[in-house]
């Protein structure tokens, strides 16, 4: 186990060099990596007597690191890495779901923008999943107990509130990404999905606002190409202080905001930030 996670972390650190990531991020991936070979303990032993804090005071790593571990041992994979590999599928993420399955999965992703298993908890916790036609009590209760073990949390916690992050920040990561892409100056990527010619025609911009690391692609799901958005719909995914968070940021086709950049589930502070900015 630990030389499969320290091939892991340090398939990180390769893919993050390659694509221009922060090269501070890039070695620590790889100080954990060589941390891990020679650790004398397997860590799936330290990590279920001790937790996350065992594998950051064990090998002196950060929260960050210690949660992608944690991650790795639970469930033999890392949603970093499928992104940093081009094999991201929020669909197929959230079928994984016991309660949820493959249709109920696409019209999550698709009609309420849930894209992953962290908005999926967020939206069992607020209500947003008890207001769906189909979902009763005992779905969600399921779920919630599905996500509380995959996630790490003690059963039926509630999520502390989470500091929102800035739309404005939100919106500048995405107008740097269309640049960077439009004028060709990012690393490509061949996404596995939805690209039987194996090309690499997927931009990926690494970028920081802060303390807060950004990823940035173009969306490849079968959804945005089934309506030709895939150069227009935005995947942005956060890790930071608030943890691993995403959003997607469209071009408005109706309303006040026709034809500006939004962000999915946000569009009221779009259009407050909106205001200012002409205000201004």
């Amino acid at each position: 186990m630990n030389r499969f996670l320290a091939r892991r972390l340090r398939e990180v650190a390769d893919l993050l060099a390659q694509q221009d990531g922060n090269p501070f991020r890039v070695q620590a991936y790889r100080n954990a990596a060589r941390q891990i070979e020679s650790y004398g303990e397997p860590l799936e032993e330290l990590w279920a007597r001790d937790g996350e804090e065992g594998l950051r005071r064990s090998l002196g790593i950060g929260e960050r690191l210690a949660s992608s571990l944690s991650e790795l041992i639970q469930t033999g994979r890392l949603r970093l890495l499928d992104r940093l590999r081009g094999e991201t599928d929020p669909e197929k993420l959230l079928a994984t779901v016991p309660g949820i399955g493959t249709l109920w999965a696409a019209r999550l992703h698709q009609e309420h923008h849930i894209c992953c298993l962290e908005d999926l908890e967020a939206a069992a916790h607020d209500g947003r999943l008890a207001a769906i036609h189909g979902f009763g009590p005992k779905r969600v209760a399921a779920v919630m107990d599905s996500l509380s073990v995959r996630l790490g949390r003690p059963p039926r916690r509630i999520p502390p509130p989470v500091a929102a992050v800035p739309v404005e920040e939100l919106l500048d990561v995405d107008r740097e990404y269309r640049e960077r892409a439009a004028a060709s100056t990012l690393p490509k990527i061949a996404p596995k999905r939805m690209n039987p010619a194996h090309e690499a025609w997927l931009p990926i911009l690494h970028t920081d606002r802060g303390n807060r690391h950004y990823t940035a692609l173009y969306s490849n799901t079968p959804r945005a190409h089934q309506l030709g958005m895939t150069k227009d719909w935005v995947v942005l995914y956060c890790d930071g202080d608030m943890g691993e968070r995403q959003w997607t940021v469209v071009t408005e086709t109706g309303g006040k905001l026709a034809g500006r950049r939004v962000v999915r589930g946000r569009e009221r502070e779009c259009e407050a930030a909106a205001l200012a900015s002409t205000a201004g």
